[in-house]
Parts: structure tokens; sequence; C-alpha cells
């Protein structure tokens, strides 16, 4: 699978994100809790009946995209053949650019989340399904590195990512994926190379390659902050 390449949405997952942006948006305008399930099943065109057996409640609604979200992010994090740091970035990125994608859901349900504690608290949880989802992989593809090492990067690329989606969406900031992208990498190079500076290092090298040429790669290797003493 190539980087960047985005799966399509089936014919049922855009199905439940239009019941989604139904709810949200009588969830806005008439509050989260006088906003029946009834009223939800008639603006999306279902039966109460059909409402259930597709949903759990109108708490389940709000995080629709959520759900489809982190099982893209897992099949992403299966097939992908990127180094397990760069594949956790691209994997937050991504879910950067499903949530930017649909501005106007993602900002609604952003303004009600503002007034329900209990919504809050579910976002919680979500985010920190995303995050063991990253652990996991890390574990899997760098089984050698220190346990708490890796759920720290897991918790700063989280962090990072959640800190840009929230600047875009509160304070109408303009941030782009590639913006993300950056970010991310920056936290990688943080981590892997502080990692890198505990471990000996042998670099061999041909006859004759010059002092500059031996700090270019020392520097590649361990961050632009190296001090060499010749």
């Amino acid at each position: 699978m190539a980087a960047h390449d985005e799966p399509r949405e089936t014919e049922d997952a855009r199905f439940r994100l239009e019941v989604m942006g139904a709810a949200l948006e009588l969830f806005e305008s008439k509050g989260y809790e006088a906003t029946t399930v009834d009223q939800i099943a008639e603006s999306a065109g279902l039966s109460r009946r059909t409402f259930f057996r597709q949903f759990r409640s109108k708490e389940d609604v709000v995080f629709l995209d959520h759900d489809a979200t982190l099982t893209h992010v897992q099949d992403f994090l299966e097939t992908t053949d990127l180094d397990p740091y760069d594949a956790v970035c691209e994997a937050a990125a991504r879910v950067f650019a499903r949530f930017s994608g649909t501005p106007d859901t993602t900002r609604r349900r952003y303004r009600v989340l503002q007034t329900v504690p209990a919504l809050r608290e579910r976002e919680l949880v979500m985010v920190l399904r995303y995050e063991r989802v990253f652990v996991d992989t890390l574990r899997r593809g760098a089984p050698t590195q220190e346990p708490l090492a890796l759920v720290q990067f897991a918790a700063a690329v989280t962090a990072t990512h959640n800190y840009l989606l929230r600047t875009w969406l509160r304070d109408g900031a303009r941030v782009e994926v590639e913006d993300v992208r950056r970010a991310l990498g920056a936290v990688k190079r943080r981590f892997v190379t502080d990692t890198a500076r505990d471990r000996p290092t042998a670099l061999v090298l041909p006859p004759g390659t010059s002092v500059a040429d031996v700090t270019t790669l020392l520097a590649q290797h361990f961050g632009d902050g190296l001090t060499t003493t010749p």
C-alpha cells in the first residue's frame, strides 16, 4: 500500500455517516438531551427498529466516524511496509486527513461535545483506543526497544495530532495534512535520534574520507545538534 493511499468508503459506511450527520445537526439545534432517537431516525429516513438494529444508542452515533477511522488505521498498520515509527506517524496523519476532510461534521461534533460532559469522556476513551493501536504496532515492529519509550512515542504522536486538530477546530487556524506530517516527522526525529545517541555506533568509511564528510554523516545519524571535535 502506498503511504498516502486512502481506502474508499463503502456504501454502508457512507450511510452510517449520513445518519451521524443528521443526528449531530439535531443535537446542535435542539440540544443533545432534548433530541430523541425517534427524531434522529425520522431525520435520517429510518424506522426506530432499523435505528436500533444499526446503532446501540444516540451516543454511539456521535462517534461513528471514529469507529470507521480506527478500522482504517488498523488495516493500514497491518498492511504497510513502512518502518513502525513512520507507520504510526502516517496513521495519525490519516486520522487528521479523514476528520479535516469532513469539516462541517467534524466542527459540529466539536461544538456538541463542548456542551455534553459525558460525550467528552467518551471522546477520551476513543483517543486511548488510537493510542493503544499505535503502541501495539510499535511493540510488534520494534520488539527490542524499551517498552516505556514506545509508549512515550505513541503518546507524543497522539498529543501532537490532537493539538493540531483542536487548533484547526477551535481557533480556525489553517492546518493541512502535510503540516501534520511534518510535525509528526519532527516527533520521530527527536525520539529516534535520542534513542540512537544512547547506543554505541560503528561507522565504516573508505580511506580518504574528509572530516567534513564524516561530520555530515554523523549529523545525519545523531541529529543536527551534534558537535564534533577534530
